[in-house]
């Protein structure tokens, strides 16, 4: 044995077997095991609501940064069509369903844009369609005579989906209605019978934009709203955003719109804010579904 070297602490020679005093490593227990999984489960359970918190605003800020790009899209429409907005509610799902139209096709927009949509049709928190056997229910419009637009409605957490005329298209926004009906102000004395025929709605001189909307989270491609109507009867009154949607409105801003405060907004110009389901008419927290009257009110 070299100097220096250590000397092993040889125990139990009696026998003629020498082992060293060195311990094995003891294992844990099956009580360690269980109280470790146990902080594990907990810590998990803990972690997990806070990580669905933080999933569903990105999901919500996802939809926000969607509603901004189709804010400008209109924008640069409207300027190439001095002012204008698409004639008819069909024409304006053709515009968010993105151009599949051919060149030389006579159904083709005098104002044609080269939209990619499918990157920005959809909020985050409803890409999926329902089977076509369990659709909520199924939609037509006409954008021009010859070209019919055929598809199925979505849910809260569902997006719609285009099937006629192919490719199939899906999407999780909504026009209001009111936009391109001939209806959006009636104050203007124009014979009924004309109506239909206008182009389309000039927006330069309205006033309030910012109170009127233009696109927002839907369980359809198209958002009808009136004064008496129940809650359930609208399109975009989905609790898609923790009580809240998303919407785009004619100034081109983009904010969250609480559900009750749908009632509030100006859809069209003759539009009463101060309906019945508002607090200015007297609304009670009975009155609303019961999944409703937590939210705030306005």
């Amino acid at each position: 044995m070299m100097y220096g070297e250590a000397v092993p602490n040889y125990v139990g020679c009696r026998t003629g077997r020498c082992r060293t005093g060195t311990k094995s490593p003891r294992g844990f227990t099956i009580i360690e095991l269980l109280v470790v999984i146990a902080i594990i489960a907990l810590l998990m359970a803990l972690l997990l609501p806070a990580l669905q918190r933080v999933r569903k605003q990105t999901r919500a800020a996802v939809c926000q940064a969607n509603l901004r790009q189709w804010g400008s899209v209109l924008a640069l429409y409207t300027e190439d069509s001095q002012g204008w907005l698409p004639g008819r509610g069909g024409g304006a799902l053709w515009f968010l369903r993105g151009p599949f139209i051919a060149e030389g096709d006579p159904n083709k927009p005098r104002v044609f844009q080269e939209i990619r949509a499918k990157g920005i049709a959809c909020c985050p928190m409803a890409v999926r369609t329902a089977d076509d056997d369990n659709a909520p229910g199924h939609f037509r419009s006409r954008s021009l005579p010859s070209y019919l637009i055929e598809g199925k409605y979505g849910s809260t957490f569902e997006a719609w989906e285009i099937i006629k005329p192919p490719p199939r298209f899906r999407g999780s926004y909504g026009f209001n209605h009111w936009l391109f009906s001939p209806d959006f102000d009636t104050s203007v004395p124009v014979p009924v019978h004309f109506r239909p025929r206008r182009p389309g709605l000039y927006i330069y001189p309205i006033r309030g934009r910012l109170r009127i909307p233009v696109l927002l989270d839907s369980r359809s491609p198209n958002v009808l709203c009136i004064e008496d109507f129940p809650p359930n009867a609208s399109g975009a009154c989905i609790n898609r955003h923790n009580g809240h949607i998303n919407g785009l409105f004619l100034d081109w801003s983009v904010r969250k719109i609480g559900l009750k405060e749908l009632w509030t907004l100006k859809w069209n110009l003759q539009f009463d804010t101060a309906n019945k389901w508002t607090k200015a008419g007297g609304v009670q927290p009975e009155d609303w579904p019961e999944w409703m009257r937590g939210f705030e009110d306005y």
